[in-house]
């Protein structure tokens, strides 16, 4: 089992990027993802999650209006479409997956730092002018 981050890199602020997260080994129908970041100096934390049928969004305070999340079941692929990015939003996001079943995709965003066992390696992302 296994999942992929693609898509990071530098923009200006301003600027846009779509992140995917192609899983590997399963099926992506069964399982709800959530994307986390990571800034220097700074513990990881949960950025947006999406429910197995992708009806259910969460998304942090600070990204909610420019950041939107999706799932293509055909292409075993989660999205993270990043608009408006700003300095602050820097850092190497993850995708992950699997754990204890949480109620709400809120729970999982909030809690899955600890709780998920399989994570990509992580794409990075720098906004700067």
């Amino acid at each position: 089992l296994q999942v992929v981050e693609s898509g990071g890199g530098q923009v200006q602020p301003g600027g846009s990027l779509r992140l995917a997260c192609t899983v590997s080994g399963f099926t992506l129908d069964y399982y709800q993802i959530g994307w986390f970041r990571q800034a220097p100096g700074k513990e990881r934390e949960g950025v947006s999650c999406i429910s197995v049928d992708g009806g259910r969004t969460y998304y942090k305070d600070s990204v909610k209006g420019r950041f939107t999340v999706s799932r293509d079941s055909a292409k075993n692929t989660v999205y993270l479409q990043m608009d408006s990015l700003q300095p602050e939003d820097a850092g190497d996001y993850y995708c992950a997956t699997e754990g204890p079943p949480f109620s709400t995709v809120q729970d999982m965003c909030l809690r899955g730092t600890r709780y998920l066992t399989i994570w990509g390696q992580g794409t990075p992302v720098a906004v700067s002018p």
